[in-house]
């Protein structure tokens, strides 16, 4: 068999993202004809068909599931790989990955990293927005150096630190009816519609789970992937959500929001920190988990509301 090039790797993985021919060719800036003779190369090359085409599309085959799986982790590894060795160019003295949870992102990395970057203002910090549940997969897949993720999501064999905490509320338009109350149970909720996160994300699965043990369905409406997204539909009346305070706190000024506090117990959630192996890190990383560690333990944010 031929070794692989990483361009014909790139425009599969386009495929399997858009499962179209003409979007990948469109996002790569191909013709459409090279696209399907170098994904019809690809199939000769390793013998096997990887894509199922449908009148309206592509689908992977079984093989070629198994070829996305690898095609990513080995294009993120080039991409880390020309990071690292750019910064020797350019005087950077280090690089951390890091992957991160909406609730982190918003709510207390903005402070905690500033900090850090001044101490430390050449280095590269790689920080991207994931679901929890993907977090501890590139944990485990060593596709980041350091994850924050909710404490809840399973996460055996990972090396796990306290991070902040953030208190879930009840955020509802200024007339919802739930609006006159100041605090309540979620239980009180479910005969209202929700907007909420996609259906991987843990808070969807932390709400779920509760609705089931209390026996009920959850009335999810629309489901996006932003807080952002869930603030401005509750704005404009669509529904009721359940958000981290702090991160409500951010549109409070632009949107007619009421926040109203929740009673239940798992309304306190805990973060924490998630590496491979703290040993295993390379120097800054080490140093970032200290700070970050450090944060936690000075309390910075528990005067948020």
């Amino acid at each position: 068999m031929k070794r692989l090039d990483f361009v014909t790797l790139r425009l599969f993985v386009a495929v399997a993202d858009t499962c179209s021919l003409t979007a990948a060719a469109s996002r790569e800036h191909l013709a459409l004809a090279s696209v399907s003779k170098r994904i019809s190369d690809l199939e000769d090359q390793l013998s096997t068909p990887l894509l199922y085409r449908r009148p309206r599309g592509v689908e992977l085959t079984p093989a070629g599931q198994a070829l996305l799986h690898h095609a990513r982790r080995m294009l993120d590894s080039l991409g880390h790989l020309t990071a690292d060795l750019s910064e020797y160019s350019i005087g950077v003295r280090g690089h951390v990955r890091m992957h991160a949870n909406t609730s982190a992102v918003i709510e207390f990395l903005p402070d905690d990293l500033s900090d850090f970057t001044r101490r430390y203002p050449q280095i590269r910090i790689d920080m991207r927005e994931r679901l929890s549940h993907e977090i501890v997969t590139a944990v485990r897949d060593g596709l980041t150096d350091i994850g924050i993720f909710a404490s809840h999501i399973a996460h055996e064999g990972i090396e796990a630190y306290p991070y902040h905490s953030d208190r879930l509320a009840l955020v509802t338009s200024q007339n919802h009816p739930l609006a006159r109350r100041e605090r309540l149970h979620f239980a009180e909720t479910l005969d209202h519609d929700f907007i909420g996160l996609e259906q991987d994300s843990s808070l969807h699965g932390l709400l779920q789970a509760d609705a089931q043990r209390l026996g009920r369905g959850l009335r999810m409406r629309i489901q996006v992937r932003s807080f952002e997204g869930i603030c401005r539909m509750i704005d404009r009346g669509m529904g009721v959500g359940i958000l981290p305070v702090r991160a409500v706190m951010a549109y409070r000024n632009s949107l007619a929001l009421k926040v109203v506090a929740l009673e239940d117990a798992w309304a306190e959630r805990d973060l924490v920190i998630g590496t491979r192996g703290y040993d295993a890190l390379p120097l800054i990383a080490r140093e970032m988990v200290d700070h970050l560690i450090a944060c936690q333990r000075q309390g910075r944010h528990a005067d948020a509301p």
